[in-house]
Formats: structure tokens, C-alpha cells, sequence
């Protein structure tokens, strides 16, 4: 089949017409102006309360807050006054911002824990480029009553949306799950509302002697605006650090850094699934040592590691030939997560750290401990990590090591060139390995496009005929285009034992191109229209079409928070051995040609009450299927919020039909920010599953704290197994 070499050549013409786009124009937005403020050093700290206006020392340094929207009306100046504030001592860095209000009465607050979502509450948010290279930096928000929001980004925030058509999001790029030690306090009055934020410079990473990117971002959401410090086009977000402004005045020296985080933890538990199902008693201790090498280069050390308190995988239902994918998350791996991250993520993950302490069927396999070695030296991203695992006799499972290294130099104008090698070594025999190798890249062409890419080879004791696979892409973001186009190659022979494939063996062209229309009119109900179309096909290496994937789409976002999706798939399905779709019902060889609508809805979730419906509706193999869902949200102030989704599939083939069905009620009260209680409520009509987690936590510093879990899961109608469990974490700092 000739695709592969048109698929090139048609990188090779969009990296052209990108290319010659390169030099952009200063527009009548200043997008290529990007904004410089300086820092100013402190010689006294300030009192962290949230009380800007009335701290003599906060009246002594200069405020800046000219900010722009990025909607409702792009380009036009923020309706309200914002002051912001940028100081440091020789301990912590200090932000403080006076965001002012015609109608505090009106503010939004929407959830009171820690790293809720701030989208749809008023807040305010910057990031923080510390070592100036304009792809990775570290993101820190709040609400009007002062809820702690962190994160990662890498790569600018740039992952790829999650192929598998059961699933939704984007991966990758964005690691909401890092969480610093720092500390914000707001203040509401009849001016509006104020923050100060209080971060020591050793929860970050910096070089020494380097200005910072920084970007501030504020949500006034009564009129439903999002404001910038430093501009953004159409279609981007504060994750865009190539666009960010730059911080002056930075004197900044390492105060040193060692943490120690030991925890405690006793379990009763039951499994009834056995002969002799008595209650199981555990005690365990552990815990992580965090050291700054240098300001940019951090060691981990964790042993027994431990992740009782983290909130359980949502319940999926395959209803296709193929892998599901359940991200990671837990604290430890999620750290740096996308240093380790190469290939396609979600479809081709060379490194997937869910292989490390979970078995096939989700075994927990114990973790006895490891290290990590990440950060950067100069331009130099570097990464290093080992984990070793206890033995599961029961399971089939013998002690393992892992381990991972990574290095990733940067250059000027968004492009790298890293290698990565993934190691499983079995250590009670020797011919137990499985190992990866790659190389990847990226080749930014101005602000606009960039061509990406990585070529891998895997090699274990059974010496795979083909082990390789490769990605090639182009993409283009910019003047409202949101333009890609890939070829992904994977060999019958490759197998990444510590990765993940969503399917095995194949060759995938693909193409995306959306544009974004913002109407001129202010006085328009309409935010922005999104029309798009995209195309993705697997073939085999015989020419077999197994998958095709035509999606034309427009989304309709209203400036009232609603928004509507409306679409066509044309799907093909290649099968050519048969198989099981559902208990006795058999999917027959052949080819299935069909057509399906899409339709998703939702309404504005800074609500009391909002809603989001999602519906597929048309055929598939050989008959007919139906895939809906739909999500009722309610929240009571800040404390209270609930959320109840019912997934319903129907499928009516030549072989039988059936259904599956997940239901999900996920409920949690916020004492307040830092303390919370949340129930979990699943159940699964394929497994005819009820599962269901409780957790209670009271969060010190950095997500440390005391956390109370309580699983109970029953099957068929009689119980499975359950579990309590107390653990209590805390974070020392021996340098402080």
C-alpha cells in the first residue's frame, strides 16, 4: 500500500507552508510583543494573610496588571482593575495580587479542595518559566477563598488527545498531580478580592542568574472572562511559555534543600474470594527523602512506597478489540512524569509507570523501594529512575527491577533531540528482560509549527523478529488554525513490556485540522465556533484496513458557558479473527462499513446545577450501536459538591445483543480547603461490580497529612473484599 510515502510527502509539503510562515508580523494585538517586569527584592518578608492593600511592604513595590482578554472579547482590555505584585527574599518568592471587583457579591467559588478545577470560579493563576527555556514551568492558582492550585507542565503544556473513542482528554504535557510546599491566603472586601502567595525557592527548580517567563492569567466569571499579562492568540492557554513575558531582577541563590516524608499505616482487610477469608491485619512504615543536588537537579529516594490514599480507577467497559488505558496516579510517578514521557501517549507510551506495582488484572505488586535522579543541567533535561518489586508467587510475579534513563537537550526555538532506555530485568533468572531503546525530537519552526518524532526498538529473551515503532509529525497552531498531520508505525515484533500499546502491529496515518471563528459582534450570544475534521486509519502490515476513523465536527460555545457539539462519523472496522464482544455474543470476520451522529452537550458548570450529555448513535459491526452518557453536577457554595454519571451502551449485532453500563456517584464535602470527604460510588454491569471508596484527608503541607480510606466491593450480589485503612504522612524539612 502506497500511504506510508504519501504520508510523507505530505509532511513534508505542511512543514514547507509552515516553514515559510515562520516570520510572523506584530499584530494588532501586540501577540509579538511579549511583556518584561521586574522583581523586587525584599528586606522584610510579608505577613501571608491576603491583606494586599493595608501591608506596607507590598505598598512599596510597584504593581503592573495591564491585562488583555482571550475571551469573551480577544484583544479588548480586562473590564476590571487587576494590581499584581512580584517580590523576593533570599528564602521564598512572593506574589501578590489586588484583583479588583464591581461586584464581590458576585464571585464564584465552586470547590474548596485543594487543586480543584479553577476554570469556572473567579481566580487567578501564573506560571512560572524558572529555567527560561520556554517549554516547561510550574503553575500556581487560587480562588477568592484561598484553595491551593499546582502544577507541572512540560513540552508547553502539548499532549495528545487520548485515542481510544471510549475515553476523552488530553494527556500528557499537563501534571496536575505534582504538588508543591507553599502557602496562599486571600481576602474578600468590597473592593473585590486579594491573594498572597508565599513559595519557598526550594520547591522549585531553578538556575541561578537566569530571568524567569512568567504569565498571569485571572477568571472574571460573571462576564465569563479569561485575561492574560502577556497576550495569547485564539486557541491557547497559560501553558504557552514561548509566548510568556519575562521576569527581571532575579538575584536568587539555593537555600539548600532536604525533605523527609515518612508515613505510618495500618490495614484491616478481608478477601472473601478465598477459602479461609479471615480479617488480614498490616502494619506498615516508609516513606521518600527529597535532596537538591543543585537548584535544577533533585534526588528521590522512596522505600515501601506506599499510595493507600489515592483515589481509585474509574470502572471501564471495552467495547472494542483493544487496550484500555487508565492513567497514572500516584504522587511518586507522577513527579517529573513528563521528562519519562516518549512516544504517542496513550497509544504508544514506551515508559507507563502502571507497570511498575500493578500486576495484569490490577495485582498490587509491593514496591521495596528505588530512586530518582531528575532535573537539568544547563539546557540539559536528565533523567534517571530505578524501582525494584517484591515477588507474587500467587500471581506468577518475581522480583523485578525497573529502571529508566533519559536525557533531553534543548534548543533555542521549541526544538530537543533525547534518547530514552527502559529496562525490566527479572532477578531471579537471567533470560527474564524485556528493553527499549529510543530517540525523539522536535524541530520548531518559529511560534507557529513544529515537526516531532521518535524511533524505538525493543529486544527481550525472545528476540522479536521486528521490534520497532516510530511517529512522524507535523503540527501548526496559530492565526486561529489548528492544523496535524502524523504517520505512526508500530512492527509485529515490538514490545515494550514497561510501556503501553493500545493495539499491537500497526501502520497509522492521520490528520486533524480545526479552525477557530470568533465572531466580531460583541454584543454576540456566540463565543466561538470550532469547526473541524479529522482522520485516523490502522492498517496491518498486509494492507488490511483494521480501523478507520472519519470525524467531521463543529462545537458551538456560547458566552454563557454552554456549549454544544455536533458530528458525523464515517467508521470503518476490519476483523480478521473472530471475537468476543460481550459474553456469547462473537463479532464474525469481515468488514464493517458505517455511519454514526454525535451529538455532546453541557451547560455552564460554575452553576448550582449543570449538566453534560454525550451521545454516539449508529452502526457498527454488521448492526447497530448506541453509546451514551450523561453527568449531573450540584454544588451547595464551596463545601458541597456532587456529581452523578450514568454511561449506557447498546449494542444490537448479528451475533447478539447486549448491554453495558457503568454508573459512577462521586460526592465530597469540603470542611474547608485543606480538609474533605469523599465518597466514590461505582458500579459495572459487565463485571456486576459495586465498588465503592471513601476517603477522608486532612492535608498538611504538599499533600501530606492524615487520610482515612475505606473500600467495600461486592460481586454477583455477595461481598468481594474490603478495607480500612488509616495512614498519616508528614513532610519534614531538615534545612528550614
Amino acid at each position: 500500500m502506497p500511504f506510508p510515502r504519501t504520508l510523507i510527502f505530505c509532511l513534508v509539503v505542511s512543514l514547507t507552508f509552515f516553514g515559510a510562515d515562520a516570520q510572523e508580523s506584530v499584530d494588532s494585538t501586540g501577540l509579538s510583543k511579549r511583556p518584561v517586569m521586574a522583581a523586587t527584592v525584599l528586606e522584610d518578608s510579608p505577613v501571608i494573610d491576603g491583606d494586599v492593600l493595608n501591608d506596607a511592604i507590598w505598598q512599596g513595590v510597584a504593581a503592573f496588571g495591564d491585562l488583555t482578554q482571550a475571551q469573551p472579547n480577544f484583544g479588548k482590555p480586562a473590564s476590571e482593575k487587576t494590581e499584581i505584585r512580584v517580590g523576593y527574599t533570599s528564602e521564598t518568592f512572593y506574589v501578590a495580587v489586588v484583583c479588583y471587583d464591581s461586584r464581590p457579591d458576585k464571585l464564584v467559588v465552586s470547590d474548596a479542595r485543594r487543586d480543584a478545577n479553577l476554570d469556572n470560579t473567579d481566580a487567578f493563576l501564573f506560571i512560572l518559566d524558572t529555567y527560561k527555556d520556554s517549554q516547561n514551568g510550574f503553575i500556581f492558582g487560587t480562588n477568592s477563598i484561598g484553595v491551593e492550585y499546582d502544577a507541572q507542565v512540560d513540552n508547553e503544556g502539548q499532549g495528545n488527545t487520548n485515542v481510544n473513542r471510549q475515553q476523552v482528554g488530553t494527556i500528557g504535557g499537563f501534571n496536575l498531580n505534582w504538588d508543591g510546599s507553599w502557602e496562599v491566603r486571600t481576602e474578600v472586601g468590597d473592593y473585590g478580592w486579594s491573594a498572597e502567595f508565599a513559595i519557598p525557592l526550594r520547591t522549585l527548580r531553578f538556575q541561578p542568574g537566569k530571568d524567569w517567563g512568567v504569565n498571569f492569567r485571572r477568571n472574571i466569571r460573571k462576564t465569563n472572562e479569561v485575561v492574560y499579562w502577556s497576550p495569547l492568540p485564539v486557541s491557547f492557554n497559560i501553558n504557552r511559555l514561548s509566548l510568556a513575558g519575562t521576569l527581571t531582577g532575579l538575584d536568587l541563590r539555593s537555600p539548600g534543600n532536604l525533605k523527609v516524608i515518612p508515613y505510618v499505616l495500618g490495614q484491616v482487610s478481608r478477601d472473601f474470594t478465598t477459602a479461609d477469608s479471615k480479617s488480614d491485619f498490616r502494619f506498615e512504615a516508609g516513606g521518600d527523602v527529597k535532596y537538591s543536588i543543585t537548584p535544577s537537579l533533585t534526588l528521590d529516594l522512596t522505600y515501601n512506597t506506599d499510595f493507600a490514599q489515592v483515589e481509585v480507577d474509574d470502572q471501564q467497559v471495552n467495547l472494542d478489540r483493544f487496550n484500555l488505558f487508565f492513567p497514572e496516579k500516584r504522587p511518586f510517578f507522577l513527579e517529573n512524569a513528563g521528562l519519562f514521557s516518549v512516544g504517542n501517549p496513550g497509544e504508544v507510551d514506551l515508559f507507563f509507570s502502571r507497570r511498575i506495582g500493578i500486576g495484569e488484572g490490577g495485582t498490587v505488586v509491593p514496591i521495596i523501594g528505588g530512586a530518582r535522579l531528575s532535573g537539568k543541567l544547563n539546557r540539559t533535561n536528565v533523567g534517571l529512575l530505578t524501582m525494584f518489586t517484591e515477588e507474587v508467587a500467587e500471581a506468577g510475579i518475581q522480583q523485578n527491577n525497573f529502571s529508566v534513563g533519559r536525557v533531553n537537550h534543548e534548543f533555542k526555538g521549541r526544538s530537543a533531540l533525547g534518547a530514552m532506555w527502559v529496562s525490566k530485568k527479572g532477578l531471579q533468572t537471567d533470560d527474564d528482560f524485556n528493553r527499549t531503546i529510543a530517540i525523539d525530537g522536535k524541530w520548531g519552526l518559529g511560534r507557529k509549527a513544529r515537526l516531532s518524532g521518535f524511533y524505538a526498538r525493543s529486544a527481550d529473551a525472545k528476540e522479536s523478529l521486528d521490534g520497532h515503532a516510530f511517529l512522524l509529525q507535523s503540527d501548526y497552531k496559530w492565526n486561529n488554525w489548528d492544523m496535524k498531520a502524523a504517520y505512526t508505525e508500530v512492527g509485529e515484533g515490538f514490545n515494550p513490556e514497561v510501556g503501553f500499546l493500545l493495539r499491537p502491529a500497526f501502520r497509522k496515518p492521520e490528520g486533524f485540522l480545526m479552525y477557530h471563528l470568533r465572531p466580531k459582534k460583541e454584543d454576540a450570544k456566540i463565543l466561538e465556533y470550532r469547526p473541524h475534521v479529522s482522520y485516523q486509519g490502522y492498517w496491518n502490515f498486509d494492507g488490511f484496513l483494521e480501523t478507520g476513523f472519519l470525524h467531521i465536527d463543529n462545537h458551538w460555545e456560547f458566552k454563557s458557558g454552554t456549549e454544544m457539539h455536533t458530528g458525523v462519523n464515517v467508521t470503518t472496522e476490519g476483523v480478521l479473527e473472530p471475537f468476543e464482544i460481550s459474553k456469547g455474543v462473537i463479532v464474525s470476520p469481515g468488514t464493517y462499513r458505517h455511519a454514526e451522529g454525535a451529538f455532546v452537550f453541557f451547560t455552564n458548570q460554575s452553576k448550582p446545577i449543570s449538566v453534560n450529555i454525550r451521545s454516539v448513535n449508529g452502526g457498527s459491526f454488521g448492526g447497530t450501536r448506541s453509546i451514551n452518557s450523561g453527568t449531573l453536577r450540584l454544588r451547595a457554595g464551596d463545601k458541597f459538591n456532587a456529581a452523578f454519571t450514568y454511561l449506557y451502551n447498546w449494542f444490537d449485532l448479528p451475533g447478539g445483543s447486549f448491554s453495558a453500563n457503568v454508573f459512577r456517584s462521586q460526592i465530597s464535602y469540603s470542611f474547608k480547603p485543606n480538609m474533605y470527604l469523599q465518597g466514590l460510588v461505582q458500579n459495572n454491569t459487565v463485571d456486576h461490580l459495586w465498588a465503592f471508596n471513601f476517603r477522608f484527608g486532612w492535608l498538611q503541607r504538599a499533600n501530606t497529612g492524615l487520610f482515612v480510606v475505606y473500600n467495600h466491593n461486592l460481586q454477583d450480589g455477595g461481598p468481594l473484599n474490603n478495607s480500612f485503612i488509616i495512614k498519616y504522612t508528614r513532610m519534614i524539612d531538615l534545612l528550614k
